[in-house]
């Protein structure tokens, strides 16, 4: 086979193409791979897969992934990695090739392609089934690829199968309910610096079944003895595999540990290879079986009651002699070898079938947790099922009795450098559970989530607590199996793509006007018009004044706008809003405020009563989806008796806002058909008119305090209202503003934004809305008013702010203090409450907030302070409304 290049640490190697890296670098005589994260050892290669815990690698090429184990890395050309202690790091520049993410539905998902996965695709494929077939390797077979075997005849006619699609290198990362899984594949070619064009590197997908057959396999276990983190000892297999399979040579003796026959089978695969078996060691008091028989005729010695117990280095810090323990006298025995092959047993990979709740159950006679599962919608197959095949007869061991000193080396998960010692210093400190255990010493928290850590804790813990793995029970496992990038996650939605960019029909207007944009959502707003030289406060106070005094207009397109209709529409929206509706006359618009079941404002905003059973919902900008989705779970979930149909249309109306003293007179210049006067159109009314022939509906609604109009329109027709309003109001100096005006028109009147000038902690009594509030009604959060800790004194209420320099704008979000407040006894001076908004008032000729304190609504006049940097602002609290508390200026 021909050999390309590859680095690894700024050093060339060889290896061959598709092979995994750790068997180039190891048969290259590299057995350090990194220094362990906490302690500092060195660590080499243990595993074959993505249970590998030590040899964690940074690609430099290609996808430039971080943490990915040397043993799923595939040799490939331009391939480049270096070693990794700890996190690794992200590209300085996105990559370059694509990631995607697709959709399938199959009759049949069949996860693992070892002999039972692919047996289980034959089963479905002659019952005419359409059927997937993923395994994370790459290629079929599973144990019989680790052996250097080929595939049975009948079962490569599978593979050749037309209704079979065959997907290597994808690992099925979660299993969900209505067997939904998502998996990862991987292209070989991910690793290198070229991709092909237009050739995803990492795929997403995105499977739905009928049926799922889980044959997901078995990882082989260590041991815990002292000092088992050397470079040089590796899982039996996997020792095997890499010199039968991969060509390692550098190892010339070895011992092998076993509890079970696996042991002997890798050991007769190392000594026909030319490495100088020892001697196996093994736990059992006796075993037989062909492998057994064969291990003593190829003239390896077998030990039964004895296993390692501790291991020695050279210079180098990598193996080179291994204790032996006999069991039953306590005798040691030093032995010279350079590579110590581990088999302590199969751990099935249970983890799929957690995903969905369903329950490991311990088998002694495996000596492993099992899920034997048949259902018509999932079934599981192969070891994970209990068929473990072969001749093993296991014993139920994890390592032998150390002392204290032993034990601080004798490691559990190699990843996070925890110990025996500290598994029994969590079980000292009174921890039983396993899931404590895990927290505490953080076992099984790392990249591998326990993959090879997992059952020795549970071993560990069964012998120092005299219980059965079945008392203690496994950890929980939790989407995703294995690490996922975020970029894969992401797909092609990067950049401009991540997030939908939303824009108004006016959109091209404000930018030829020389907009300054601001993100409220996903929308593009104009934020303030600038003339030629102006800065954005200057802008601001020109536009407040002409609202104040003449007449301006904004886009408030991007208001929610929720079409509510049906028969019960009425009662749904009583018991949505803390007030009434069903009282609304049609043809009137009412200012609403609804909560969440705990009584906590969730948004607010104007609905307007087009017909009996006919409403119109604003709502915030930002909170047009989740007042939609909040409506619908209650009329789906809680209320479905109810005939009411929820449409949004943020998209299909257009809203723009005429605001001040000579909106009226300017308005009715375009409106013919509709008299627009105060006793013909009175405030928080609405009329269906038409501009040029245009169907227009005009609602008498103020979020400014002002004289207004909000001309809603179709979509398509915005910019044609929007220009003849120019075109007429140049002679009335009319004003584009943007929303930073808009919030100190809104401020001043003390009109409150959810999520703004409330943290999710306010009623409305909080924000001295009580009148908003309904006492002849049930609705949501009403019944939560009463709990004593929203009635109690102190809490955060909605206030007006004054500073004590007219000029000085105090931060948004600064926090406010008792004046004269010394610090407590952690050195930290108590705050009362906080800034909401903030802004510099041309009509008050002065700067304002609103802000919320701590029973602020019975501090009025009482003078605060706001700590600034190095500097102690004063402030006296007020009323929130701070201009024409009688509502005159609107008429």
């Amino acid at each position: 086979m021909s050999e390309i290049s590859f680095s690894f640490d700024d050093k060339s190697y060889k290896g061959h193409p598709g092979e995994p890296m750790a068997a180039a670098l190891l048969r290259s005589g590299l057995l350090t791979i990194t220094n362990s994260t906490y302690h500092g050892r060195p660590r080499g290669v243990v595993g074959l897969g993505v249970e590998e815990p030590n040899a964690l690698v940074q690609l430099v090429s290609g996808t430039m992934e971080s943490m990915l184990p040397a043993t799923v890395i595939e040799v490939a050309a331009g391939l480049a990695a270096r070693s990794l202690t700890g996190i690794g790091a992200l590209p300085d520049h996105p990559e370059e090739a694509r990631y995607d993410k697709t959709n399938r539905y199959v009759d049949t998902l069949v996860v693992g392609a070892g002999l039972a996965g692919l047996k289980a695709a034959e089963e479905h494929l002659r019952a005419g089934r359409e059927v997937m077939l993923i395994d994370d390797q790459p290629g079929p077979g599973g144990h019989l690829r680790q052996l250097g075997q080929e595939l049975p005849p009948a079962l490569r006619e599978v593979l050749a199968h037309k209704n079979l699609t065959y997907l290597c290198r994808c690992t099925a990362t979660g299993l969900y309910d209505q067997n939904y899984i998502v998996a990862i594949e991987r292209r070989s070619d991910h690793l290198g610096n070229a991709a092909p064009a237009n050739r995803a590197r990492i795929r997403v997908w995105h499977i739905r079944a009928d049926q799922v057959v889980l044959a997901t396999g078995a990882f082989q276990r260590p041991l815990i003895f002292a000092n088992n983190d050397r470079p040089g000892i590796l899982l039996s297999h996997a020792a095997a595999t890499y010199v039968a399979v991969h060509g390692v040579r550098g190892f010339r003796t070895a011992v092998v540990a076993t509890v079970d026959n696996q042991g002997y089978r890798d050991a007769l695969r190392l000594h026909k290879a030319g490495v100088t078996v020892q001697g196996i060691y093994d736990v059992r008091p006796g075993a037989g079986g062909p492998s057994v028989d064969a291990a003593r005729a190829a003239g390896i010695p077998v030990r039964f009651r004895a296993t390692v117990l501790d291991t020695g280095s050279n210079t180098a810090g990598a193996l080179d002699n291994v204790i032996i323990r006999d069991l039953d006298t306590n005798e040691t025995i030093q032995i010279a070898a350079d590579l110590l092959a581990v088999s302590g047993g199969w751990t099935p990979i249970v983890d799929l079938a957690t995903h969905i709740g369903i329950k490991p159950k311990w088998s002694a006679e495996h000596a492993a947790f099992l899920v034997s599962h048949t259902t018509d919608r999932l079934r599981t197959a192969g070891m994970l099922a209990g068929d473990f095949g072969g001749d093993d007869d296991p014993s139920v061991y994890f390592g032998p009795a150390l002392d204290e000193e032993q034990s601080r080396h004798a490691y559990i998960d190699l990843q996070r450098d925890a110990t025996l010692h500290e598994l029994r210093r969590a079980v000292g400190a009174g921890l039983h559970s396993i899931e404590h255990i895990k927290r505490y010493t953080t076992i099984g928290t790392a990249h591998d989530q326990g993959k090879t850590s997992g059952m020795l804790t549970i071993g560990a813990l069964c012998q120092l607590n005299a219980l059965s793995p079945g008392d203690v029970g496994t950890l929980s496992f939790r989407p995703p199996y294995v690490p996922v990038p975020f970029a894969a996650l992401a797909g092609r939605e990067r950049g401009p793509l991540s997030d939908p960019i939303r824009i108004t029909p006016l959109h091209q207007w404000h930018v030829e006007a020389g907009a300054v944009f601001e993100d409220v959502g996903q929308w593009k707003r104009p934020w303030y018009f600038p003339e030629p030289g102006e800065g954005m406060e200057a802008a601001v106070r020109r536009e407040c004044v002409a609202a104040r005094e003449g007449v301006a207009v904004m886009d408030a397109s991007t208001l929610g706008k929720i079409d509510i209709q049906g028969p019960d529409a009425a009662v749904f929206l009583d018991r949505i809003y803390t007030n009434m509706f069903s009282t609304l006359p049609e043809g009137q618009c009412r200012y609403g405020v609804m909560c969440k079941a705990d009584g906590i404002v969730f948004d607010d905003g104007v609905t307007t009563r087009l017909g009996k059973n006919h409403f119109l919902m604003t709502t915030t900008t930002g909170g047009a989806a989740r007042v939609l989705a909040w409506l619908e779970e209650w009329l789906q979930t809680e209320w479905p008796d109810l005939k009411v149909y929820c449409t949004s249309v943020t998209e299909h109306i257009a809203t723009i806002a005429l605001v001040g003293p000579k909106s009226r007179q300017l308005l009715q210049e375009l409106v013919k058909d509709t008299d627009l006067s105060k006793a013909a159109f009175p405030f928080m009314h609405s009329r269906e008119a038409t501009i040029d022939d245009i169907p227009v509906r005009i609602a008498r609604i103020s979020f400014s305090g002002e004289l207004a109009f909000e001309i809603n329109v179709a979509w398509g027709y915005a910019r044609h209202i929007w220009e003849r309003l120019w075109a007429l109001g140049a002679g009335y100096g009319l004003t584009a503003y943007g929303t930073e005006t808009m919030h100190v028109l809104r401020a001043e009147k003390g009109y409150i934004i959810v999520g703004q000038d409330t943290d999710g902690t306010q009623t409305p009594y909080d924000l001295n809305m009580s009148w908003v509030v309904s006492k002849k009604k049930e609705f949501i959060g009403k019944r939560s008013f009463q709990l004593p800790h929203l009635k109690a004194a102190g809490r955060l209420q909605l206030v007006g702010l004054l500073p004590g320099n007219v000029d000085e704008v105090i931060p948004e979000g600064a926090y406010i203090t008792v004046h004269n407040a010394g610090p407590d006894e952690q050195g930290k001076t108590p705050h009362t409450g906080f800034v909401t908004s903030s802004y510099y008032s041309p009509m008050l000729g002065r700067a304002f907030a609103l802000a919320l304190v701590a029973g602020g609504l019975d501090r009025m006049g009482e003078d605060v302070v706001v700590p600034v940097g190095k500097n102690l602002l004063r402030a006296t609290i007020c009323d929130a409304v701070f201009i024409d508390k009688e509502n005159l200026r609107r008429d």
